[in-house]
């Protein structure tokens, strides 16, 4: 008789390309009979970890992915942005668009409205903007945690929870570990970093030549960072740096570029992201079942530490 491995998912921020990788990734799971114990999610990580961890299919979620359009998350107020910024200096103005948007198409697939109510324990990485210190939510409302952790500086406005300002986690992590590995009694934790890594005067150059080079620009500073666990393997096995025993496997797949924020390419990450997340996971389904142990020549030693940015 085989012992069911508890397994958590981390979900990585990512951007709009994020959130269709992620979703294919936990179709990927449904697909082949792993039903996660704990979620985690930064920025697009929060947000498909929050509606999935609310009782969302991934499935589902996929169907209201299929129709969205940028302006459901992304809808700046040109004529109040400039009027801020001529005549007031751009006194207040905190981003080029709010997360009213985005939130309201998240709510509609949200199963539940807190934390509590999750049908998986769930937890949000934001950025307390007073401290620059990171906040790992999970109680009490659920959504304007996932709306803060995906607010990115400068493109959105951050989001007010208890009289506090937050925003996207990336700022500090790109993929929470710390939040459920340790903490839920895992065997197994599964990241899927899907921030795109950019680096050196090549990437410079290519940015400057793009849509939205601002954006560009703002992704060359968060994802140049070089979490832990990273190996530019599509599949990494790890033990957690923190000696708690747990596997971590690292999925890092080869994605189709999407410019921000056209969602025209969204389905085509979706489909890439779900199939190399099969492939790459198909081998090692009876050791995260419970039924086979993993192959202890196949790890590779984890780095000291919890995190390049601790």
């Amino acid at each position: 008789m085989s012992d069911q491995r508890r397994i958590g998912i981390v979900l990585s921020s990512g951007g709009v390309r994020g959130v269709y990788a992620h979703t294919g990734l936990l179709m990927a799971l449904d697909g082949l009979g792993i039903a996660p114990d704990a979620l985690a999610g930064c920025s697009a990580g929060a947000v498909v970890g929050g509606v999935v961890a609310s009782g969302q299919t991934a499935a589902g979620w996929a169907e209201a992915l299929a129709t969205v359009r940028p302006r459901d998350f992304w809808r700046p107020q040109w004529p109040r942005l400039l009027w801020s910024l001529l005549a007031r200096q751009g006194r207040g103005c905190t981003g080029l668009s709010s997360t009213a948007a985005a939130g309201e198409f998240t709510r509609r697939q949200l199963r539940a409205t807190t934390f509590e109510a999750c049908r998986i324990p769930f937890r949000a990485l934001a950025v307390h903007v007073a401290t620059g210190r990171k906040r790992f939510f999970s109680e009490g409302e659920l959504l304007p945690p996932m709306l803060a952790s995906a607010a990115i500086p400068l493109l959105y406005e951050p989001v007010e929870i208890d009289g506090e300002w937050y925003c996207d986690g990336a700022l500090l992590d790109l993929a929470p570990t710390d939040a459920i590995c340790c903490q839920y009694d895992l065997d197994v934790l599964i990241i899927h970093h899907v921030a795109q890594r950019q680096d050196g005067p090549a990437a410079l150059e290519r940015a400057m030549r793009r849509p939205w080079t601002m954006l560009e620009l703002l992704n060359l500073l968060l994802y140049q960072r070089r979490p832990w666990y990273l190996s530019d393997q599509s599949l990494t096995l790890r033990h957690c740096p923190c000696g708690c025993g747990a596997v971590v496997v690292i999925l890092e797949p080869d994605l189709p570029p999407l410019d921000w924020p056209v969602t025209d390419s969204g389905p085509a990450v979706l489909a890439s992201a779900r199939q190399q997340a099969l492939t790459l996971l198909q081998p090692w389904i009876p050791a995260l079942r419970g039924e086979a142990e993993f192959e202890p020549a196949a790890f590779v030693p984890a780095t000291a530490g919890r995190s390049d940015l601790e």
